[in-house]
């Protein structure tokens, strides 16, 4: 094989020996500020004895006055058949054959959805039933239904089959009551996007807070300086299970990373990547260790029906090489996800870094207000990244709505949390609701979510730059556009055991652009 002596660097490793001399790349920095929506109280201050009725009260009472804001504006005036259309405060205050409005939380009726009280009463069950991929009853059996704290009311009518609508959501319908009872809605409305703060704003806000001198700094001198071409890396579902067959593609994406998988040209790519977001289920769904016939016969007996015999560690400990081997080079945000080892309840909470001997040591230290070179963060999450507000999550909340409609479009769906203003709607009444317990005292399963009493986290009072949602089918991504020019990045991230892609967005123009790799099969 012959060398070209006067080649280029072209990304091409077969070269004979140079006097050339190579700068040295070094990994473009940024800006990141995560932010404590979801963190929940420690200790005592954490109690599961409240009742989950206060959220959708809460909710309710937040999201009402900007939906009947826009209700208003729209339809104020508004006639048929010469008959002016008039607001009501409350649903039990609807009369039969006026043309009127009202604002409430949307209940869907659904006889194959999850419910508490069947799990109670159906608790002789031996075996759990398979999980439903769907809520949707193929008879026409569901219903829809508008309540607030007066009472509920049935809504009917074309415009409900057209919109995506699941539990939780606050909306306004406008219609009449007929014979039967239903309200036969003409036309609905969503609170739609909130306001959207400019790049850098919410880093300017929490300086002046800090600095508690309004107006003193200039923006050129409160905005932290930043390298024009960043990236930030976005992977889900890495489902390490520390077997030898999920090793190599991870090294191919650790390789990539690190710069070591490629020429001097894509090297100096890599570089400008200043952050990896890892976006939940970064571990495979439990697998316990096989038992020999003698430690079977142990573990019959344990009091708890626990063995530490048959856990397998195997899993952690790969991702913590993992994470440690990348952390020298780049940041790393690790945002939990439905098979990972942390709370299932909704906001999770971050993985202990217990579960981390290597990788902790890159972490802040407790009590620290500044974010560590490695961030076990929330799910869902919310940060600002070189002056961006980005919220993402590890897609247990629009898995969920998934099961609510007949489609499987996922950025509709993202779309829709974002014009609700919610990020999991149907908390806490499906979402993360574990399936049917074997053992007749676990027969009721685990709360969904915190139950919150003052504030409902879930509400999005802030409209985000980008959302990104983790272990989705499949890539896909565009833009939104709000009602007073708010513009949304939505990313669909696909999961990485099954597609091998890793997303990159641009922290200049808010572009994605995939990388994808593979092992190829010589003897296929």
């Amino acid at each position: 094989m012959e060398v070209d002596q006067d080649g280029e660097a072209d990304g091409n490793l077969l070269r004979s020996p140079s006097d050339e001399e190579y700068s040295t790349l070094e990994r473009q920095p940024s800006y990141y500020n995560p932010l404590p929506t979801f963190v929940l109280a420690k200790g005592e201050q954490k109690t599961y004895k409240q009742q989950y009725g206060d959220m959708y009260f809460l909710r309710l009472a937040k999201l009402k006055p900007a939906v009947e804001a826009i209700a208003d504006k729209e339809w104020k005036d508004f006639e048929i058949a010469g008959e002016t259309v008039r607001r009501v405060d409350r649903v039990l205050d609807v009369r039969q054959g006026e043309l009127c409005w009202v604002a409430g939380t949307v209940y869907m009726d659904m006889p194959l959805k999850p419910n508490i009280l069947d799990d109670i009463s159906k608790d002789h069950w031996i075996s759990a039933p398979p999980p439903r991929e769907k809520y949707t009853s193929p008879a026409g059996q569901d219903q829809i239904m508008l309540e607030d704290e007066s009472g509920r009311l049935r809504l009917i009518g074309t415009p409900l089959q057209l919109a995506l609508l699941v539990t939780g959501c606050i909306i306004a319908v406008m219609g009449t009551e007929n014979a039967n009872g239903d309200f036969e809605v003409v036309d609905m409305k969503v609170p739609d996007l909130p306001w959207q703060p400019q790049r850098w704003e919410l880093h300017e806000s929490s300086t002046v807070s800090a600095n508690g001198t309004a107006g003193s700094k200039r923006k050129s001198d409160s905005t932290p300086q930043h390298s024009e071409g960043g990236k930030v890396a976005i992977v889900s579902g890495l489902s390490i299970s520390g077997e030898d067959g999920d090793s190599l593609t991870l090294d191919l994406l650790m390789e990539y990373l690190l710069g070591e998988a490629c020429g001097p040209t894509e090297q100096s790519k890599v570089s400008k990547i200043s952050r990896l977001i890892i976006a939940g289920n970064s571990i495979a769904e439990g697998t316990p260790l096989a038992l020999r016939e003698e430690d079977a016969k142990k573990a019959s007996i344990k009091k708890y029906g626990y063995d530490s015999s048959a856990y397998n560690p195997a899993p952690t400990l790969r991702l913590d090489d993992f994470l440690a081997t990348l952390l020298p080079s780049i940041p790393i945000t690790l945002i939990p996800g439905e098979s990972d080892p942390a709370n299932v309840s909704m906001p999770q909470q971050p993985i202990h870094p217990a579960m981390f001997p290597r990788s902790r040591n890159y972490a802040a230290l407790p009590g620290s207000a500044e974010p560590g070179w490695f961030d076990s963060a929330t799910n869902p999450f919310e940060a600002e990244v070189d002056g961006w507000r980005i919220m993402g999550n590890g897609g247990q909340p629009i898995d969920d709505v998934f099961k609510y409609v007949e489609g499987d479009e996922r950025l509709d769906m993202m779309e829709s949390l974002l014009r609700w203003r919610c990020g999991a709607p149907t908390a806490p009444d499906t979402l993360c609701k574990s399936p049917y317990r074997a053992s007749r005292n676990l027969a009721h399963g685990r709360p969904g979510c915190y139950p919150f009493q003052e504030k409902d986290p879930f509400v999005i009072e802030e409209c985000p730059h980008v959302y990104f949602v983790g272990n989705q089918p499949r890539y896909e991504t565009m833009v939104i556009d709000g009602p007073e020019g708010q513009t949304v990045r939505l990313i669909s991230v696909p999961k990485f055991r099954e597609t091998g892609e890793l997303v990159l967005l641009d922290t200049d123009t808010l572009e994605t652009e995939i990388v994808r790799f593979d092992v190829y099969d010589t003897k296929s």
